[in-house]
């Protein structure tokens, strides 16, 4: 029931004259102006010597490991281990399949979480897009739950194309995880940078109850927007894309642009809010145009520490 409802809620919002965020509307033109400016200096670029680099950088991804330390996570999850993937765009760039699958054939971990906007192109079947991600982790050993949330990029089909590849796609919605008496909790969210709605809230309200003494919580939403709500709400983890780390930096990995409208510090990379860790993936490909400076996209494993 609140899957259908969700459903058409989210095929209205995808066809309305505006955006939602936390913080209310925002007319579409605004996006489409961008856009514009985008296309116009991809054209651009396509012409110089520049945009090869920038298309092999894109396809220069990188693998990086690192321990969260969370305060209450139960004993039975120490060394828990996560792939967090964001970002994939894959029909955007399908040349990053094989890069993708030679990164992570025979990976193993005890749970996949892909952060949404695994679409890339308007025109493109969205069978298309999940096909290629398929494809790209063929060779994952996934010893527990496979989760995804929706991005920005990503109408209410994507849901049923992941479904239908074994995911558990949480719209506003918890899964537990028990090991023993412990007790891990994850919370997804519908695309809060341009289809918010307050069930999105609700859903991490739910659980904004004191924490138990054998329980931890990680929230997976595509964009940071939400991280002052999860940190109030008791989360000890976030983790995100959407930004793509910038894409086109300053040197040093300054992103020029995030398209973040709130909570800008979870930009990019490891950060904190209040007494919650997040983490926002460069994610693994590339809006238009294809191409990356001083940005390297990435897969990430993360071990879970008490």
């Amino acid at each position: 029931m609140y899957q259908d409802q969700w459903a058409t809620e989210r095929r209205r919002l995808e066809q309305s004259g505006h955006l939602s965020g936390p913080d209310g509307l925002r007319t579409r033109g605004r996006n489409a102006v961008f856009t514009r400016l985008l296309d116009v200096f991809g054209a651009g670029l396509r012409a110089t010597p520049l945009y090869a680099r920038g298309r092999a950088n894109a396809l220069d991804l990188r693998c990086v490991a690192f321990e969260v330390r969370l305060p209450g996570l139960p004993s039975s999850f120490d060394g828990y281990r996560l792939l967090h993937l964001s970002d994939t765009h894959l029909d955007v760039l399908p040349e990053l399949v094989p890069v993708v699958h030679g990164l992570l054939d025979g990976a193993e971990v005890d749970l996949l979480a892909v952060t949404g906007d695994v679409h890339g192109e308007r025109g493109t079947p969205v069978a298309r897009s999940a096909g290629l991600l398929g494809e790209a982790l063929r060779g994952v050993k996934v010893a527990g739950p496979r989760l995804a949330i929706l991005g920005n990029h990503d109408s209410q089909d994507v849901a049923d194309q992941l479904m239908g590849m074994g995911f558990d796609v949480l719209v506003n919605r918890s899964m537990a995880i028990h090991r023993g008496a412990g007790r891990l909790v994850f919370t997804g969210l519908d695309d809060v940078n341009s289809f918010y709605t307050e069930a999105a809230r609700h859903a991490l309200d739910a659980h904004a109850q004191p924490v138990g003494a054998d329980e931890c919580r990680v929230a997976l939403v595509h964009s940071a927007e939400m991280a002052d709500h999860a940190a109030r709400a008791g989360y000890a983890l976030y983790l995100a894309g959407h930004t793509h780390g910038g894409q086109i930096c300053l040197p040093g990995g300054r992103p020029l642009v995030t398209t973040l409208r709130r909570c800008r510090h979870g930009a990019v990379g490891l950060w904190r809010e209040g007494d919650m860790i997040g983490y926002t993936s460069s994610g693994v490909g590339v809006s238009h145009p294809p191409v990356r400076f001083n940005c390297r996209g990435e897969v990430a494993f993360i071990t879970l520490r008490c």
